[in-house]
């Protein structure tokens, strides 16, 4: 349970990350009521998360899948400027990860299952 909170942790940062922009320096009170909630959120989540997982692998976990997705949102709906290394990266960064959750070690696994 503690991936799939850390998981919903990350996506309200991506959501909250976006906010930021769209709020205009928080200007526009629609998007910045929306990035405080989402801010809320991702903590909340990402608190719970930490009861489980070790703060080190979690923390990556949550910033780099906030930091890709944000990156990615940003290319695609928001004109952020892109090319071939910038998708190799965040390829990178996914795979890192990845490798992050892969390489869980016993002791996070008793405590996932405790």
């Amino acid at each position: 349970m503690a991936w799939i909170y850390l998981f919903f942790g990350a996506l309200f940062e991506i959501g909250w990350a976006i906010g930021l922009k769209l709020s205009e320096g928080f200007t526009d009170p629609l998007f910045s009521t929306l990035t405080i909630i989402f801010i809320f959120i991702s903590f909340l989540f990402f608190t719970k998360a930490l009861r489980d997982i070790d703060i080190g692998t979690g923390y990556a976990i949550f910033t780099g899948i906030g930091a890709a997705g944000t990156t990615l949102i940003g290319m695609i709906f928001l004109g952020d400027g892109g090319g071939a290394g910038k998708v190799f990266f965040i390829g990178l960064l996914i795979a890192g990860i990845i490798g992050l959750k892969m390489s869980e070690t016993t002791s996070e696994k008793v405590q996932q299952e405790g």
